[in-house]
This record gives structure tokens, sequence and C-alpha cells, in this order.
């Protein structure tokens, strides 16, 4: 089957998606009359000047509902303008979920970019935190336009990585100058350290660094406080340590744990608060059904739980 390459463009009202894909279209060097079918979820006060880039070969379609992106119309859609490729402005107000679902079988997300006027970012982000979340967490680059002197960079690059520590960041001035943003992400916890000890508030980090890069951990011993919680699956030597965690919003708080093995494991209460230190194996276990990082205690005492009892990147 062939694979339809998708662009997809996404961010809130006015925050540059429009003025970004009329430039790319003028540009020879991406369309050179691929014909390209371009559907728009929302129409901000920018209109398109398509007599910029008209070679007949670029064909705008207005999805007005949300509920209207099926992939029988999106086919249908496609199969109208016989295209090569789809470019997509989407809504910023529609989770992407609504779009990965229902896109037909052969579309393929090619490039994923995220716009936003870093004047209003940080508001976004804070009374629409779930909508931000979801167009950060799979997107290749940022790109923050109108970020003029006064804009605080590393406040916007700390949203930007509590959802995606692979995202390309790139700033836009007000007079169009771009740069990259070379803001270094240091572990807020030394690696080399006998033990490496993390702090309540770093709990979601450590968790989310771990799982994307496993081999680093191997043979540290760590010290963190988390729950206690059994499970008949494991052996009376061992128990599931962690803490609830909150990647975006209320509806996403999951438990998140580590296997631990500890000779008194029996002695634990169900959900008792711990502090534990423990040196993390790489190796398979039924717990996961995989390799994964299984925890040994050498010293495990009682806690109180922290001030925020669900951890979070923010």
């Amino acid at each position: 089957m062939k694979q339809i390459p998708v662009y997809l463009f996404t961010g809130f009202l006015e925050a540059g998606k429009t003025k970004f894909i009329q430039e790319t279209l003028e540009d020879p060097r991406f369309n050179s009359g691929e014909r390209t079918l371009l559907l728009l979820c929302e129409e901000g006060e920018m209109e398109y000047e398509p007599d910029k880039f008209a070679k007949g070969n670029v064909f705008l379609e207005v999805i007005e509902d949300e509920g209207d992106l099926q992939p029988d119309t999106l086919q249908a859609l496609y199969d109208k303008h016989r295209a090569d490729r789809v470019m997509v402005e989407y809504n910023g107000m529609w989770m992407l979920d609504s779009l990965y679902q229902r896109m037909p079988e052969a579309w393929v997300v090619a490039q994923e970019f995220l716009f936003a006027d870093a004047n209003t970012f940080v508001s976004y982000n804070a009374n629409m935190r779930q909508f931000v979340y979801d167009k950060l967490r799979s997107c290749e680059l940022v790109v923050f336009n109108r970020c003029g002197p006064a804009v605080d960079r590393m406040e916007l690059h700390k949203i930007v990585r509590a959802a995606s520590r692979r995202a390309d960041i790139a700033y836009e001035a007000p007079d169009g100058k771009v740069e990259y943003d070379e803001i270094e992400d240091p572990l807020p916890f030394d690696l080399d350290a006998p033990v490496v000890d993390i702090k309540d508030e770093d709990y979601a980090l450590f968790y989310s660094d771990l799982s994307a890069d496993m081999g680093k951990y191997s043979g540290k011993t760590v010290r963190y406080k988390g729950m206690a919680v059994k499970s008949p699956r494991l052996a009376e030597d061992t128990f599931v340590f962690g803490r609830q965690l909150m990647t975006c919003c209320a509806n996403d708080i999951q438990f998140t744990g580590l296997v631990c093995r500890w000779p008194e494991a029996r002695t634990l209460a169900k959900g008792e608060w711990v502090t534990v230190t423990a040196t993390i194996a790489i190796k398979w276990h039924r717990g996961y059904g995989r390799k994964g990082p299984v925890l040994t205690a050498t010293h495990v005492e009682h806690a109180e739980p922290p001030e925020q009892p669900v951890a979070t990147f923010y």
C-alpha cells in the first residue's frame, strides 16, 4: 500500500500556522508541483493567498467540525483532488487523537510542527494544559513566534521539556530572526553520586528519564520516597514501589512504579509511604513481562507523604 505523507501543523489561533504554511507553499524547494490537499480545521484572521503559490496543484478544503474527521470523509477529499500529499492546519481546541485515530490507513504523519505565540503560551499552558500537552507530546519542532527580548525563554523551554525531551525548539523574533534553543537539560540529581538522591519534586522526571534510557541507571543506587503496593502476582519478598503521576491533567493520573525486592516486603502495609534505598538492575521480570528496572532494597523506612502526593512535571 502506497503511504501518503501528512504534514501536520498545530497550535492555537493567531499562532502563526497560516503564515508558515503560506511561506512553505511559496517555496519551490517544497512545492515543485506535487498535488497537495490542504485541510483547514480552523480559520484565523490571516487568509491564504493562493495566487502566490498557485500552480494549480494546491486544493483547499475546510473541516468545520471535529466530528467530520472520519476516514471515509478524509479519503473522499484525497481522492477528489487526486493528491500526492496532505497538509493539515489543525484546530488547537481539538485533541490530536481525533485525527490520529481516524486518518485513512495509508496516511502517515511525516512531520508535525507546533506554533505558539511566545507572549500567550504560558497563559494557555496554565489555563488549558490538556490541549497544550496534547500538542507538545508528539511534535518534532516547536516554534515560538513574536519572541521579543522580554520573553522568558527558560519558562517556555521548561514547559516544552516537561512534555517532550526530543522536540526541537525555535524562537522567532518580531523581526523574523530565528534562534534555536541551546539550553541544556541537566538532570536535577547527580547520577555519579554513590547514592542518587531523588527529591519528591523530581520523581516524575526520574521515572520518565529511567523509562527512556534504562541502561544508564543499571547498577546505580538510588534513594527516594514512594508508596509500597503489593500484588498477588509477585513473590512475598517483592512489591511495587512508586507514586501516582499526572502527566497532563487529573484525567490521566496513574500509578507508576518499579518492581522492588526486599526480604521484609510482607511487613509493608498496602499504600504505605516509605523511603527506599535500592540498587537498580535491568533484567527480565514477570512483573513487567519483559526487561525492566528491578530494585533490590538495602534500606526501607517509614516516611510521611510528600507535600504534593501526586507527582507532576511542572
